[in-house]
Protein backbone atom coordinates (compact mmCIF):
# COMPACT_ATOMS: atom_id res chain seq x y z
CA UNK A 1 0.00 0.00 0.00
CA UNK A 2 1.13 3.55 -0.75
CA UNK A 3 0.09 6.59 1.30
CA UNK A 4 0.32 10.32 0.60
CA UNK A 5 -0.33 13.11 3.07
CA UNK A 6 -2.08 15.95 1.26
CA UNK A 7 -3.66 19.36 1.66
CA UNK A 8 -6.59 20.39 -0.51
CA UNK A 9 -8.49 23.66 -0.17
CA UNK A 10 -6.90 24.19 3.23
CA UNK A 11 -7.92 20.75 4.54
CA UNK A 12 -5.52 17.98 5.46
CA UNK A 13 -6.13 14.62 3.89
CA UNK A 14 -4.77 11.12 3.50
CA UNK A 15 -4.62 9.29 0.18
CA UNK A 16 -3.86 5.66 -0.58
CA UNK A 17 -3.16 3.50 -3.60
CA UNK A 18 -2.74 -0.25 -4.02
CA UNK A 19 -0.94 0.24 -7.33
CA UNK A 20 -3.65 2.07 -9.23
CA UNK A 21 -5.15 5.50 -8.76
CA UNK A 22 -5.00 7.27 -5.41
CA UNK A 23 -8.18 7.71 -3.39
CA UNK A 24 -8.48 10.12 -0.49
CA UNK A 25 -10.45 11.32 2.48
CA UNK A 26 -10.16 14.84 3.85
CA UNK A 27 -10.20 16.14 7.40
CA UNK A 28 -13.80 16.63 8.45
CA UNK A 29 -15.13 13.75 6.35
CA UNK A 30 -16.82 11.07 8.49
CA UNK A 31 -14.55 8.43 6.92
CA UNK A 32 -11.30 10.38 7.40
CA UNK A 33 -9.10 8.00 9.44
CA UNK A 34 -6.66 10.62 10.76
CA UNK A 35 -3.14 11.47 9.75
CA UNK A 36 -0.63 8.83 8.76
CA UNK A 37 1.38 9.68 11.87
CA UNK A 38 -1.69 9.14 14.07
CA UNK A 39 -2.40 5.78 12.44
CA UNK A 40 1.17 4.59 12.88
CA UNK A 41 1.35 5.74 16.50
CA UNK A 42 -1.96 4.05 17.27
CA UNK A 43 -0.72 0.77 15.83
CA UNK A 44 -3.46 0.69 13.19
CA UNK A 45 -3.11 -1.92 10.44
CA UNK A 46 -2.02 0.28 7.53
CA UNK A 47 -3.20 -2.22 4.94
CA UNK A 48 -6.71 -2.11 6.40
CA UNK A 49 -6.63 1.68 6.64
CA UNK A 50 -5.54 1.85 3.03
CA UNK A 51 -8.36 -0.39 1.89
CA UNK A 52 -10.78 1.94 3.65
CA UNK A 53 -9.34 4.94 1.83
CA UNK A 54 -9.67 3.16 -1.52
CA UNK A 55 -13.44 3.49 -1.13
CA UNK A 56 -13.07 7.27 -1.18
CA UNK A 57 -13.04 9.60 -4.19
CA UNK A 58 -10.28 9.21 -6.75
CA UNK A 59 -7.60 11.87 -6.50
CA UNK A 60 -4.97 13.24 -8.88
CA UNK A 61 -1.93 13.93 -6.70
CA UNK A 62 -0.77 16.53 -9.22
CA UNK A 63 -3.77 18.66 -8.26
CA UNK A 64 -3.11 18.85 -4.50
CA UNK A 65 -0.31 19.94 -2.19
CA UNK A 66 1.82 17.01 -1.10
CA UNK A 67 3.12 17.29 2.46
CA UNK A 68 5.82 15.20 4.13
CA UNK A 69 4.26 11.79 4.84
CA UNK A 70 4.77 12.49 8.56
CA UNK A 71 4.68 16.18 9.39
CA UNK A 72 6.47 16.06 12.75
CA UNK A 73 8.49 12.89 13.33
CA UNK A 74 9.47 12.44 16.95
CA UNK A 75 13.04 11.70 15.92
CA UNK A 76 14.77 12.34 12.60
CA UNK A 77 17.90 10.19 12.80
CA UNK A 78 20.28 10.69 9.89
CA UNK A 79 23.20 8.44 9.03
CA UNK A 80 26.38 9.86 7.53
CA UNK A 81 29.00 8.09 5.39
CA UNK A 82 26.80 5.00 4.98
CA UNK A 83 28.00 4.19 1.46
CA UNK A 84 31.69 3.31 1.14
CA UNK A 85 32.11 5.33 -2.06
CA UNK A 86 30.71 8.45 -0.36
CA UNK A 87 33.12 8.03 2.54
CA UNK A 88 35.95 7.77 0.02
CA UNK A 89 34.95 10.84 -2.00
CA UNK A 90 34.75 13.01 1.14
CA UNK A 91 38.09 11.78 2.48
CA UNK A 92 36.36 10.84 5.74
CA UNK A 93 36.67 7.09 5.19
CA UNK A 94 34.55 4.13 6.21
CA UNK A 95 32.96 4.40 9.68
CA UNK A 96 33.41 1.60 12.20
CA UNK A 97 30.15 2.67 13.82
CA UNK A 98 27.28 4.60 12.18
CA UNK A 99 27.79 8.35 12.00
CA UNK A 100 24.50 9.60 13.49
CA UNK A 101 23.23 13.17 13.49
CA UNK A 102 19.81 14.72 14.01
CA UNK A 103 17.52 16.81 11.89
CA UNK A 104 14.57 18.71 13.28
CA UNK A 105 11.03 18.97 11.98
CA UNK A 106 11.40 22.69 11.24
CA UNK A 107 13.63 21.81 8.28
CA UNK A 108 11.09 19.52 6.56
CA UNK A 109 9.31 20.23 3.28
CA UNK A 110 7.19 18.05 1.01
CA UNK A 111 7.38 17.03 -2.62
CA UNK A 112 6.98 20.07 -4.87
CA UNK A 113 7.64 22.59 -2.11
CA UNK A 114 10.40 25.15 -2.66
CA UNK A 115 13.80 24.15 -1.32
CA UNK A 116 15.27 27.27 0.24
CA UNK A 117 18.70 28.66 -0.58
CA UNK A 118 19.58 30.71 2.51
CA UNK A 119 20.75 34.29 2.26
CA UNK A 120 23.90 33.50 4.23
CA UNK A 121 25.34 30.80 1.94
CA UNK A 122 25.66 29.69 -1.65
CA UNK A 123 26.66 26.13 -0.77
CA UNK A 124 23.35 24.22 -0.97
CA UNK A 125 24.17 20.61 -1.80
CA UNK A 126 21.91 17.62 -2.56
CA UNK A 127 21.92 14.19 -0.88
CA UNK A 128 19.43 11.60 -2.09
CA UNK A 129 18.52 9.00 0.55
CA UNK A 130 16.18 6.16 1.48
CA UNK A 131 14.02 6.67 4.60
CA UNK A 132 12.81 3.94 6.95
CA UNK A 133 9.82 4.82 9.15
CA UNK A 134 9.50 3.15 12.55
CA UNK A 135 6.13 1.53 13.19
CA UNK A 136 6.55 -0.19 16.57
CA UNK A 137 8.15 0.86 19.84
CA UNK A 138 11.35 -0.95 20.64
CA UNK A 139 14.54 -0.87 22.69
CA UNK A 140 17.49 -3.27 22.32
CA UNK A 141 15.83 -4.79 19.26
CA UNK A 142 17.49 -8.00 17.99
CA UNK A 143 18.38 -8.15 14.31
CA UNK A 144 15.93 -10.96 13.60
CA UNK A 145 13.07 -8.69 14.75
CA UNK A 146 14.39 -5.39 13.41
CA UNK A 147 12.41 -5.23 10.17
CA UNK A 148 9.20 -6.02 12.06
CA UNK A 149 9.55 -2.52 13.53
CA UNK A 150 9.40 -0.80 10.11
CA UNK A 151 6.07 0.72 9.01
CA UNK A 152 7.28 1.74 5.57
CA UNK A 153 9.80 3.48 3.39
CA UNK A 154 10.09 6.85 1.71
CA UNK A 155 12.61 9.24 0.12
CA UNK A 156 14.64 12.13 1.54
CA UNK A 157 16.83 14.87 0.11
CA UNK A 158 19.16 15.68 2.98
CA UNK A 159 20.14 18.99 1.41
CA UNK A 160 23.10 20.46 3.25
CA UNK A 161 24.63 23.91 3.64
CA UNK A 162 28.22 22.79 3.35
CA UNK A 163 30.10 25.80 4.72
CA UNK A 164 27.96 25.72 7.88
CA UNK A 165 28.18 21.93 8.11
CA UNK A 166 31.98 21.91 8.20
CA UNK A 167 32.47 24.88 10.51
CA UNK A 168 32.44 22.41 13.41
CA UNK A 169 32.96 18.69 13.94
CA UNK A 170 29.22 18.33 14.58
CA UNK A 171 27.06 18.70 11.46
CA UNK A 172 23.86 19.97 13.09
CA UNK A 173 23.94 23.56 11.83
CA UNK A 174 24.51 22.67 8.18
CA UNK A 175 21.76 20.08 8.21
CA UNK A 176 18.92 22.09 9.73
CA UNK A 177 18.34 25.23 7.71
CA UNK A 178 14.63 25.85 7.19
CA UNK A 179 13.22 24.41 4.00
CA UNK A 180 16.10 22.06 3.18
CA UNK A 181 14.86 18.61 4.26
CA UNK A 182 12.64 17.30 1.47
CA UNK A 183 10.64 14.19 2.48
CA UNK A 184 8.16 12.22 0.38
CA UNK A 185 6.24 12.05 -1.86
CA UNK A 186 4.73 8.86 -0.40
CA UNK A 187 5.20 6.17 2.20
CA UNK A 188 5.30 2.63 0.82
CA UNK A 189 4.56 -0.27 3.15
CA UNK A 190 7.18 -3.03 3.44
CA UNK A 191 5.33 -5.77 1.58
CA UNK A 192 5.63 -3.71 -1.62
CA UNK A 193 9.45 -3.79 -1.52
CA UNK A 194 12.29 -6.26 -0.98
CA UNK A 195 13.05 -7.05 2.67
CA UNK A 196 14.80 -4.09 4.23
CA UNK A 197 14.34 -2.16 0.96
CA UNK A 198 17.56 -3.80 -0.24
CA UNK A 199 18.71 -3.69 -3.84
CA UNK A 200 16.70 -0.62 -4.85
CA UNK A 201 18.21 1.79 -7.34
CA UNK A 202 18.66 5.30 -5.93
CA UNK A 203 19.28 8.16 -8.34
CA UNK A 204 19.61 11.91 -7.81
CA UNK A 205 19.21 14.23 -10.78
CA UNK A 206 19.93 17.96 -10.94
CA UNK A 207 18.19 19.69 -13.85
CA UNK A 208 17.94 16.27 -15.48
CA UNK A 209 21.64 15.42 -15.09
CA UNK A 210 22.33 12.26 -13.10
CA UNK A 211 24.50 13.15 -10.11
CA UNK A 212 24.11 10.07 -7.90
CA UNK A 213 23.34 6.52 -9.02
CA UNK A 214 23.61 3.63 -6.59
CA UNK A 215 21.86 0.66 -5.03
CA UNK A 216 20.65 0.41 -1.45
CA UNK A 217 22.38 -2.98 -1.48
CA UNK A 218 25.57 -1.00 -0.89
CA UNK A 219 24.59 0.51 2.45
CA UNK A 220 27.41 -0.08 4.93
CA UNK A 221 24.85 -0.45 7.72
CA UNK A 222 21.56 -1.73 6.29
CA UNK A 223 18.13 -0.89 7.67
CA UNK A 224 18.06 -3.83 10.06
CA UNK A 225 21.53 -3.00 11.39
CA UNK A 226 20.54 0.62 11.95
CA UNK A 227 17.44 -0.37 13.91
CA UNK A 228 19.56 -2.65 16.09
CA UNK A 229 22.33 -0.12 16.70
CA UNK A 230 20.08 2.89 17.31
CA UNK A 231 17.84 0.94 19.68
CA UNK A 232 20.88 0.05 21.80
CA UNK A 233 20.94 3.74 22.74
CA UNK A 234 17.36 4.95 22.64
CA UNK A 235 13.78 3.77 22.43
CA UNK A 236 12.58 3.91 18.85
CA UNK A 237 8.98 5.09 18.73
CA UNK A 238 6.30 4.84 16.04
CA UNK A 239 6.69 7.72 13.65
CA UNK A 240 10.45 8.14 14.14
CA UNK A 241 12.36 8.14 10.87
CA UNK A 242 15.81 6.90 9.90
CA UNK A 243 17.41 8.70 6.95
CA UNK A 244 19.83 6.02 5.86
CA UNK A 245 22.64 7.91 4.12
CA UNK A 246 23.68 9.12 0.69
CA UNK A 247 25.92 7.56 -1.98
CA UNK A 248 28.78 9.21 -3.84
CA UNK A 249 28.30 12.05 -6.29
CA UNK A 250 27.50 14.92 -3.95
CA UNK A 251 28.27 18.41 -5.20
CA UNK A 252 30.97 19.65 -2.85
CA UNK A 253 33.40 16.82 -3.74
CA UNK A 254 33.28 17.56 -7.48
CA UNK A 255 35.86 19.59 -9.41
CA UNK A 256 34.67 22.26 -9.65
CA UNK A 257 32.07 21.95 -6.87
CA UNK A 258 28.42 21.84 -7.92
CA UNK A 259 25.98 23.65 -5.65
CA UNK A 260 22.28 24.24 -6.24
CA UNK A 261 21.00 27.69 -7.12
CA UNK A 262 17.68 29.45 -7.69
CA UNK A 263 15.56 27.70 -10.31
CA UNK A 264 17.45 24.40 -10.14
CA UNK A 265 15.26 21.30 -10.00
CA UNK A 266 16.48 18.40 -7.89
CA UNK A 267 14.89 14.96 -8.16
CA UNK A 268 15.58 11.93 -5.99
CA UNK A 269 14.19 8.66 -7.29
CA UNK A 270 14.14 5.38 -5.40
CA UNK A 271 13.03 2.31 -7.30
CA UNK A 272 9.63 1.05 -6.17
CA UNK A 273 8.86 4.21 -4.20
CA UNK A 274 8.78 7.16 -6.60
CA UNK A 275 10.34 10.52 -7.34
CA UNK A 276 10.82 13.36 -4.86
CA UNK A 277 11.10 16.65 -6.74
CA UNK A 278 11.85 20.18 -5.47
CA UNK A 279 12.83 23.47 -7.07
CA UNK A 280 15.38 25.71 -5.38
CA UNK A 281 14.19 29.18 -4.44
CA UNK A 282 16.03 31.99 -2.64
CA UNK A 283 15.03 32.45 0.97
CA UNK A 284 13.09 35.65 1.57
CA UNK A 285 13.97 37.93 4.48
Amino acid sequence: MRFATIRRDGRLGLAASDGGAFHARLEGDPEYPGTLAELIRAGVDLAAAGRGLLAGPELDLAQVELLPPLAAPGKILCIGLNYADHGAETGLGLPVHPEVFARFGSSLIGHGAPMLLPEVSGQLDYEGELVAVIGRTGRRIPREAALDHIAGYSIFNDASIRDYQFRTKQWTMGKNFDGTGAFGPVLVTPEELPAGAKGLRLQTRLNGRVMQDASTERLVFDVAALVVLLSEVMTLDPGDIIVTGTPSGVGFTRTPPVFMGPGDVCEVEVEGIGVLRNTVCPEKS
